[in-house]
């Protein structure tokens, strides 16, 4: 199987598979399908805002412990097909299994998409593509749980060598091991450096997953915006305290108006008028060259710093030392605006690269 290579993985547009409403594009829906009756309520008021371009809902929910509540399988899809029959949505709906695949076929699912715990196993993905050859539908892919970029990129391809055109990523967030006040950690910059791989692929936010409470969702969907991602799917219940799954993280319909409303849209590149963009980055691109020259210095230095360690039989980790330029340059740039969370990943990348440096040279 050949990969394919960045300019060759040139996906079909949103534009061929969905008709936006409005900008952004808004997905929405219940985490879950939990009954005829709020499957339709809820479709009925999101079809009321006028927002919404696509309906989404699980109907296979695997739990990570047995015992909650696991959707209903094929006979929500009935109910998701009276959804489009009554008010035009197309329908998304998550596989992680080729039966999943062939129900949505055969029930009429318009989107499929592939969930985190599934895009996390190649296996798994290999088989979902294979299933979807020669078939003509859209598929949404979710970033694996861990933040892994060639992961994310590599489930892409695999649909795409299997002949699927019409593809989006979903970024929904990466567990990591640090605390936060986010459900899923957002790490921008593994979306961003997604779309620098593949500039025609749509990235879609799901800030749903990524703050696991209402209270974050506004906060996560604008920064998406501000990122250029092509548009939102959140998720929507018609009474979310009653909601089976993921109560705290969904939304009334009428809320979701309220979101969208709040959002500030920013306006694409080749619309802005600000001429004195570019001279600003002009001024970014001068400081970006002073930054590069002045790393490579600082490296010389180490380099040098490491032949004296090699001669004199020290350690390439002084722990007194570290602390000193910690406390010294946390205080230095947090006085200049600098935010002590950004200094110390800077300082922890140049510690990094300094100690592998000086370990080269001394062994």
């Amino acid at each position: 199987m050949n990969r394919p290579s960045q300019k060759m993985l040139q996906p079909d547009g949103l534009e061929s598979w969905l008709h936006p409403k409005q900008n952004p594009l808004i997905i929405s829906g219940p985490c879950s399908a939990e009954s005829h009756e709020q499957v339709m309520a809820t479709a009925r008021q999101l079809h009321d805002t006028g927002l919404v371009s696509a309906f989404r809902s699980g109907v296979w929910k695997p739990r990570t412990r047995p015992g909650a509540f696991e959707g209903h399988g094929e006979r929500a899809l009935q109910w998701l097909r009276e959804v489009h029959q009554e008010f035009g949505f197309p329908i998304a709906v998550e596989v992680a299994t080729p039966k999943h695949i062939e129900a949505c076929l055969k029930a009429g699912i318009h989107i499929l998409w592939i969930g985190a715990r599934t895009s996390v196993n190649p296996f798994s993905v290999q088989e979902l593509a294979e299933a979807l050859k020669g078939v003509d539908i859209p598929v949404m892919v979710k970033n694996p749980l861990n933040p892994d970029l060639a992961l994310w990129a590599g489930v892409i391809e695999r649909f795409y060598i299997n002949g699927i055109r019409k593809i989006a990523a979903v970024h929904r967030g990466f567990n990591t091991y640090e605390k936060s006040r986010f459900r899923n950690e957002p790490l921008w910059n593994i979306p961003i450096r997604l779309k620098s791989m593949f500039p025609e692929l749509p990235v879609l936010c799901d800030p749903s997953h990524i703050a696991g409470r209402r209270s974050l969702l506004h906060e996560v969907a604008q920064q998406a915006l501000l990122l250029d991602m092509d548009g939102l799917m959140i998720e929507a219940h018609h009474n979310p305290p009653e909601a089976l799954t993921d109560a705290a993280q969904q939304l009334t319909p009428k809320n979701l108006v309220s979101l969208i409303q709040k959002l500030k849209i920013p306006v694409s590149p080749p619309l802005n008028p600000c001429m004195e963009l570019e001279k600003l980055r002009s001024k970014i691109d001068e400081f970006d060259s002073q930054l590069i020259n002045i790393l490579a210095m600082r490296m010389q230095i180490v380099n040098e710093i490491a032949q004296y360690k090699k001669d004199c039989k020290m350690t390439v980790f002084q722990l007194r030392r570290w602390n000193t330029i910690i406390e010294t340059r946390l205080q230095e740039g947090v006085q200049k605006g600098l935010s002590e969370q950004f200094l110390r990943s800077l300082l922890d990348l140049i510690h990094k690269e300094s100690i592998e440096l000086q370990s080269k040279i001394i062994t």
